[in-house]
């Protein structure tokens, strides 16, 4: 799985086909390490997706939808500022390695010609993306500051020069001039048994994954010449010029490639009519729940501390209530020690007297040796009363912190589930709950809540999916029509999905149940319980927290989630 220099080329050739000549209509930033750059071209809108994500870098355009913060950062503010209406004059690789060089022609202020650059490195930790200014070679903007303590290589801030990061080393299997020596002298590193083929090729040829690199040492293993290798490199290199995006295992991985690998096993998928096509097919789900942790990683750390405080608060009132359970064997001792206090001697630590609650057998009573007997009755009375008094208070508490503890698992389960979109939901819900504290910089401003994500069943019934407490609320008690069909997992955190129709199909309601199931704490579960009932029998009793609501009258169906079957129901909208 490695976007290397090798799929970039064909990457460069696809994006340079789509955009040359086109426009830049729009640029946003969805995620703090991810731009969109919608440019017009042959009369059509194309969504650039450009990420300096560190475990996902790559250039492609991405039909999978996105959602813009409220507040757009300064990267594309300064994008916006140069780049609106700008022309893409050229899209180039540098030499065969992880560098796009995207070329722009706007105008300034004045109207003056403006050439710009926006350049992407791929490079793992150390990707970036950077807007310069072409005649001055100076960084306009970039989406990721460092501290010159961190790169002393070149600084990487606004209005320092732009130094490209040294290339890896080696031929351009596309441009460079490979003689005779050289192939002789690869040839001789791949018989030496002290050198690993894979490495051999990653020396020779710039720009080299594992998985390409690994693809080469396995066509060129069976050559029994200097010539059928180089014929068979030489092949391989050609082939890329009519790219077969393809999807397959290599080594018990998944990966992708530009053009079929004979190394891949397994399932080969290769019907993808374009290479970005396939990047949002492998990477759509890696790629959304990477964003969403980068969005909620604050949260998730918030709300861990705060599940682990319950759950400690939790035990100790277990602990609590069971030694309070004990109250009338406290005050049974206390009752004996006070019928029978003449024979109770002072200063012992313990006495065994008749319990006549139980047919006068022995019962062993702890003393403290520093009070008299009758103020070590007095003691046990006291302790009486105390636990009586806690059993009540501690009810309440166990009730009350085992609700709490449900809630934040509900909220984390939904968190774990759900989309980077739904991630702001959650965040105004918590701070409104108390849990995290709202950011007094932002402006107060009224609540807009993400409308539920809409799904149609095989016979094109509506079906309404919230992916949130405030989402659920929402939808169960505003939208929906007392006539719907409501569902939710029995006992199980997750979503409230409405079945718009008084009347659904049996085949319906079951796949409304296995939307219900893959939106819940057991997506990865068979045998999923799904409760169901009319949207009238449901009830929020006051002051209940948000998303819980109560119900009467629902039937149980089991089913397994499927993802695939969430997907076929998206794609029908």
């Amino acid at each position: 799985m490695s976007f290397d220099g090798t799929f970039l080329h064909a990457m460069t050739a696809e994006l340079a086909t789509t955009f040359v000549g086109g426009k830049v209509v729009k640029i946003q930033q969805p995620y703090p390490l991810e731009i969109i750059v919608t440019i017009r071209s042959q009369r059509h809108n194309y969504p650039l997706l450009l990420s300096a994500n560190p475990s996902l870098a790559r250039a492609q355009i991405t039909k999978i939808p996105y959602a813009n913060p409220k507040t757009a950062p300064n990267f594309v503010m300064t994008l916006r500022k140069y780049l609106e209406n700008a022309s893409v004059e050229a899209v180039e690789q540098i030499e065969n390695d992880r560098i796009l060089k995207i070329s722009l022609r706007s105008r300034d202020e004045l109207g003056d010609q403006e050439d710009l650059l926006l350049i992407v490195e791929m490079m793992g930790r150390h990707s970036n993306i950077f807007l310069i200014e072409k005649a001055t070679n100076r960084v306009i903007e970039l989406i990721k500051h460092v501290s010159p303590d961190q790169n002393r290589y070149r600084l990487l801030m606004p209005g320092a020069q732009y130094l490209q990061p040294e290339l890896a080393s080696g031929f351009n299997p596309f441009a460079s001039e490979i003689t005779v020596d050289d192939w002789n002298q690869v040839w001789l590193q791949l018989h030496d048994l002290k050198n690993k083929p894979v490495r051999v090729w990653q020396t020779f040829f710039q720009g080299l994954g594992t998985d390409t690199a690994f693809e080469l040492a396995e066509r060129t293993k069976t050559a029994r010449s200097v010539e059928e290798m180089t014929t068979i490199v030489t092949d391989f290199w050609q082939s890329f010029g009519q790219v077969q995006p393809t999807i397959g295992e290599q080594n018990q991985k998944l990966q992708f490639a530009a053009i079929p690998y004979q190394t891949f096993t397994g399932t080969v998928n290769d019907d993808f009519t374009t290479l970005s096509g396939m990047l949002d097919r492998f990477f759509g789900q890696k790629a959304e729940s990477d964003r969403k942790h980068q969005l909620a990683s604050n949260l998730l750390q918030r709300l861990n501390t705060v599940i682990k405080r319950n759950q400690k608060k939790l035990k100790k009132l277990q602990q609590t209530f069971k030694s309070a359970q004990n109250a009338d064997e406290v005050r049974i001792k206390g009752e004996i020690l006070m019928t029978y206090l003449r024979e109770v001697p002072e200063h012992a630590t313990k006495v065994t007297l008749p319990n006549f609650y139980d047919d006068n057998q022995p019962l062993t009573i702890s003393l403290s040796p520093a009070l008299t007997p009758a103020k070590n009755a007095q003691k046990y009375f006291t302790r009486y009363q105390k636990d009586k008094n806690a059993l009540i208070y501690v009810k309440t508490q166990l009730e009350e912190t085992q609700a709490e503890l449900d809630y934040l698992t509900g909220v984390l389960a939904q968190v774990e589930v759900g989309e980077p979109k739904d991630i702001e939901d959650i965040r105004v819900e918590l701070e409104q709950q108390g849990i995290i504290r709202a950011d007094k910089k932002k402006k107060k401003q009224r609540i807009k809540i993400n409308p539920a994500e809409q799904f149609y069943a095989s016979d094109g019934t509506s079906i309404l999916v919230g992916k949130n407490n405030l989402q659920n609320d929402q939808l169960t008690l505003k939208k929906a029509r007392k006539t719907d069909l409501w569902l939710h997992t029995k006992n199980i955190p997750g979503s409230h999905v409405i079945i718009q129709s008084a009347e659904p199909s049996d085949e319906t309601i079951l796949e409304a149940a296995k939307l219900a199931a893959y939106f819940s704490k057991a997506r990865e579960s068979s045998q999923v319980p799904v409760d169901y009932v009319k949207v009238k029998q449901i009830h929020k009793p006051n002051g209940a927290k948000p998303g819980f609501v109560i119900f009467t009258g629902q039937k149980t169906i089991y089913v397994t989630p499927e993802r695939q079957l969430v997907e076929q129901m998206r794609q029908k909208k």
